[in-house]
């Protein structure tokens, strides 16, 4: 059996999954199908749509809503009101039905306040997108991203920081850069 805590004011739909010790704050809404890790946190007015799927660790900051498509792995941080799509061409005359555009963040990556993730592209792991960013096509891992729209500035370390031109990291973790893939060197 699972513990988790839902606050009164935030709904529940039937057929929904959610992971011990997950907080799901103020005014959420959890839709049918969707299934929730361990140890995650919701934010107050958070909606997390029909069968979405998200990981272990996951922090959802307040004012986030999490549309069908869109996956979150294990320890994805979205900030405050970051913006997800799941259409590329929405139209309110022309439904698309349930056939959404898949969308893919993935493990470790951060999502800074109020950024937006067109449908359809994936942002690697450990990846940080800035404040404000627009990103509208695939990111690499641990890219660090800002603009819109978003372009990539730099890399960072697991640990969020800024690595130098050396791909050095000041907690003491070094990269490598590899044909344009970065990997950790000393794991």
């Amino acid at each position: 059996m699972s513990s988790y805590f839902v606050h009164p004011s935030s709904y529940v739909d039937d057929g929904v999954t959610i992971g011990n010790n997950t907080k799901i704050w103020h005014f959420c809404h959890i839709q049918s199908g969707a299934s929730i890790g361990n140890d995650c946190s919701l934010g107050q007015n958070v909606n997390v749509a029909n069968n979405v799927r998200i990981g272990n660790g996951v922090r959802i900051q307040n004012n986030v809503s999490v549309y069908e498509g869109v996956e979150l792995q294990d320890n994805v941080f979205c900030g405050p009101s970051c913006v997800f799509t799941n259409v590329s061409t929405p139209r309110a005359h022309f439904p698309v039905h349930g056939k959404y555009a898949h969308t893919l963040v993935k493990e470790g990556a951060s999502l800074g306040a109020n950024c937006t993730v067109v449908c359809g592209h994936t942002i690697g792991r450990s990846a940080l997108i800035a404040a404000g960013a627009v990103v509208t096509s695939d990111v690499p891992d641990f890219a660090l991203m800002a603009g819109v729209p978003a372009r990539q500035k730099g890399w960072v370390c697991q640990c969020g920081h800024k690595l130098d031109s050396t791909f050095h990291c000041q907690c003491g973790r070094t990269y490598r850069l590899t044909n344009g893939t970065l990997q950790p060197s000393n794991i």
